[in-house]
């Protein structure tokens, strides 16, 4: 599947927002003609020209923990397997699971994966290296002296995977992909998580196809979701905009032929309300955002036009089940409050408006439990962490970060990260706090930064 790439060894080029352009010269003493002018400190921001000899270096004391792994074949779309190793997990190494689907050169190619990384070290900076009043065990503990370790276990998928969703109970271990064949694939990965964690398993050849197969859909799309508040209930949403419900009773799965109408265009995502268990939103790419009930599928119960061009992706906060944040096409990002979607002969305003990517956003997600953070991915290469309980304040003008393009950093931005080329999608992992994952053409990156 991928390996770990060194971090010792290999350089990482624009990996975090704070970058710098040369070391200073610290041999300032002898000849005065040997003297060479220190250079400045200067804040990259994400779009700036390079000129001539700069070069960006990472900082690696802005990560607590960074790796990077590269595939056979790209990944547009992967999520995080809840495991049994313990909540609120903040010792390191640490350990993760994840299952993702391929993009391969042809059809009978393609893999769903199901991946196990371990041995994922807290980041070494000189900082760490440099501290003689460490204990030695300390700082024995804190060195990259094993390499990450990938295990994994593959599913052969014919077709392209769209996207990969997992149901969010632990103990269901569920997945389902959205094939560009048109169909959605129901997986049960139990055997294939057990044969990853216990040496000599061999998994059944009943085990390596899918338990279920949705065809009610007459082509290929990416929208999906699992309920979190009623297990094995999934919705699908294609490019003709149709939105299919699937529910689980017991061990057998159904699929509706009846769809939910509304949408003029392409069903670009769908997010399940984290409270109630008939609610769930749509985005498209007719612009608009929609809640929906499940016991009427004739008309969407609340709409909004959101955004001037297509709605790309929307992320429902599992903290305040009111607020709801999307992404579009020209790389906006809009915070909803979905209270004053409640009159119909109003246009509701979004509570907060970012325009920091310059591409369009193809990723959005709230922090798990943090109920004001939140991460997007945009396809200009870049991820971003956005705190917004922060608030301007108009006394500190002056303290404002300001690029040599002219762009000012919202306050609310907390962190980019790069190095990723094509990024498409991106998670939290809800075990492990801060913690984020995400999935590019270049590979994977897992990384927890310190403003976090």
């Amino acid at each position: 599947m991928g390996e770990f790439e060194d971090p010792w060894e290999d350089e990482y080029e624009t990996e975090s927002e704070e970058e710098v352009i040369e070391e200073e010269n610290e041999d300032n003493e002898g000849d005065a003609m040997d003297i060479e002018e220190t250079e400045v400190l200067q804040v990259y921001l994400p779009g700036q020209e390079l000129q001539k000899d700069e070069v960006l270096e990472a900082d690696q004391s802005a990560y607590e923990m960074l790796h990077s792994m590269n595939v056979r074949w790209p990944c547009l779309s992967f999520d995080i397997l809840l495991d049994n190793l313990g909540e609120d997990r903040k010792m390191y190494p640490a350990t993760a699971y994840i299952v993702a689907g391929t993009q391969a050169d042809k059809p009978k190619n393609n893999e769903l994966i199901i991946m196990k990384m371990s041995q994922l070290h807290k980041t070494q900076n000189d900082d760490d290296s440099n501290d003689s009043d460490k204990e030695s065990d300390d700082s024995d503990s804190e060195k990259l002296d094993e390499d990450p370790i990938l295990e994994e276990k593959s599913l052969k998928h014919y077709g392209g995977v769209n996207r990969v969703r997992v149901t969010p109970q632990k103990d269901l271990q569920i997945a389902a992909t959205w094939a560009d064949t048109g169909k959605v694939h129901i997986w049960d990965l139990k055997p294939i998580i057990k044969a990853l964690d216990t040496r000599g398993y061999i998994i059944s050849q009943k085990s390596s196809k899918p338990i279920y197969t949705i065809e009610s859909h007459s082509i290929e799309g990416f929208a999906m979701d699992w309920s979190g508040t009623v297990p094995g209930r999934l919705i699908t949403g294609d490019m003709h905009t149709h939105i299919y419900l699937t529910t689980k009773a017991q061990s057998n799965f159904t699929a509706d032929r009846i769809p939910f109408v509304g949408h003029s265009s392409s069903v670009e995502d769908l997010q399940w309300s984290p409270t109630e268990k008939n609610v769930f939103a749509s985005a498209s790419a007719d612009q608009t955002v929609r809640i929906w009930d499940t016991r009427n599928k004739k008309k969407d119960a609340l709409c909004v036009k959101a955004h001037d061009t297509d709605v790309n992706v929307i992320t429902w906060n599992r903290k305040v089940d009111y607020l709801l944040a999307s992404g579009s096409d020209d790389g906006v990002i809009s915070i909803w409050d979905l209270r004053t979607f409640v009159n119909k002969g109003t246009k509701p305003s979004p509570v907060a408006n970012f325009k920091w990517h310059s591409a369009p956003i193809t990723s959005i997600e709230w922090h798990p439990t943090e109920e004001s953070v939140l991460g997007v991915s945009g396809a200009d290469d870049q991820i971003s962490i956005w705190d917004l309980s922060v608030e301007h304040d108009p006394e500190e003008d002056s303290d404002k970060i300001i690029g040599k393009s002219g762009v000012e950093v919202p306050p609310q931005l907390l962190f980019v990260h790069q190095g990723q080329n094509d990024i498409k999608e991106l998670h939290w992992h809800p075990q492990i706090p801060g913690c984020m994952i995400s999935t590019a053409a270049s590979g994977f990156n897992i990384f927890k930064t310190v403003s976090i």
